[in-house]
C-alpha cells in the first residue's frame, strides 16, 4: 500500500511539475514512504524466506551440521537486530528536532522506520530459531531411527 501511495506522489508531482505547478511536499512525503515500505519489506521478506542467500558452503555439509549453522547465523543476526534498535533509538532521539523542508513531520520517523522494522525482524527470527530448533530435534530423532535400523 506505501508503495502506491509512494509511485502515486512521485507521478502526480511530475505530471503537476509539466503545468509548472510546484508541490515540494509530494517528493518529502515519497521519501518518507519509501523507507517505511522499503524496510517492513525487509521484514516481510525475511519472514517468508525470500531474501537471498549464499548457500555454496552449507549445502555441502550434513543436514544436522546444516541446521547447527543456522542457528549460529540466527543468533548472530539477532545481535545485530538488537545493536540497531539500540542505535536506532538513539539516532531517532538525535534527529527528534530535524523536519523536513515542506513538511512539519520529524526526521526522526524516518529513523524509527528501522527501530520498528527491527523489533518486527527480531520477532521473525526467534519464529526461524523456534523452527529450526524443532526441526533439528525431528532430524536427531529421524536420524536416531535410521542409525539403529541399519
Amino acid at each position: 500500500m506505501g508503495f502506491i501511495f509512494l509511485v502515486a506522489f512521485v507521478f502526480l508531482s511530475a505530471i503537476l511539475r509539466f503545468f509548472r505547478i510546484s508541490m515540494s511536499w509530494n517528493i518529502d512525503l515519497a521519501m518518507f514512504l519509501l523507507a517505511w515500505t522499503a524496510f517492513l519489506g525487509a521484514d516481510i521478506a525475511w519472514r517468508n524466506g525470500q531474501l537471498v542467500g549464499i548457500d555454496i558452503v552449507t549445502r555441502r555439509l550434513p543436514q544436522v551440521l546444516q541446521k547447527i549453522v543456522a542457528l549460529v547465523l540466527y543468533f548472530i543476526i539477532l545481535c545485530a537486530l538488537v545493536l540497531i534498535i539500540v542505535f536506532g533509538i538513539r539516532l531517532a532521539y538525535t534527529e527528534r528536532l530535524r523536519t523536513y523542508q515542506s513538511i512539519p513531520l520529524p526526521y526522526s520517523l524516518v529513523t524509527l522506520s528501522i527501530v520498528v522494522t527491527a523489533l518486527s525482524m527480531i520477532f521473525s527470527t526467534l519464529l526461524k530459531i523456534r523452527r529450526s530448533i524443532l526441526d533439528f530435534n525431528v532430524t536427531l530423532s529421524g536420524q536416531e531411527i535410521q542409525g539403529g535400523i541399519k
